[in-house]
Formats: structure tokens, sequence, C-alpha cells
């Protein structure tokens, strides 16, 4: 598990490469952006952080698994976020539980 700056742990897998390490943690940081910056996040950058998820994490159910923990950890769906992102495109902006 690598520490967020917002004080909890990524869920990670202990078989990824350093890259798949980024990847990763790339997608959380940008839904981190989505709700933490008051400017939000591109859509276009959040979706491409997704794809290179999904290059990690093909596997539906780990999809899903991940980001049940992530949104445990943070507060934070990436299912919603990436949803939101697909369908509205521009800048995002959610509104959090943290």
């Amino acid at each position: 598990m690598t520490q967020s700056s917002s004080n909890y742990e990524y869920p990670l897998q202990a078989d990824w490469s350093t890259a798949d390490i980024v990847a990763v943690t790339t997608l959380y940081q940008r839904v981190e952006d989505a709700y933490e910056l008051n400017q939000g996040v591109a859509a276009a950058d959040l979706l491409a952080a997704y794809r290179g998820f999904q290059t990690v994490v093909p596997q539906k159910f780990e999809e899903k698994q991940l980001g049940r923990e992530f949104e445990q950890a943070s507060g934070y769906s990436i299912y919603r976020t990436v949803k939101q992102a697909r369908e509205q495109g521009g800048r995002i902006k959610m509104k959090g539980m943290r």
C-alpha cells in the first residue's frame, strides 16, 4: 500500500510492477483531484488515467474490488467520477464525503 496525501493507503497489489503502481495511483490521484481541487480535473486526464488503470486491472471484478477498497479508504468513488467524466466532459468537480 502507498500512502496518499490525504493520509490513507491506496489499495495496491504486491505483484504489480513499478509501472503498474504508477498507472493505478495516477487514477487514484485524478479521482482525488476531482473531489479536492477547486477547479476539479479535466475529464480527458481522468479518462486517460482510467485507461492506464484498465491495462493493469483488465478484470471487471478486480476493478470493482479495488474501487470499493479505494472508496472505503478515501470516501471517493472511481465509478461515479469516471461515469461523470464520460457523460459530461470538460472539467469534473465532484462533491465528496470527506
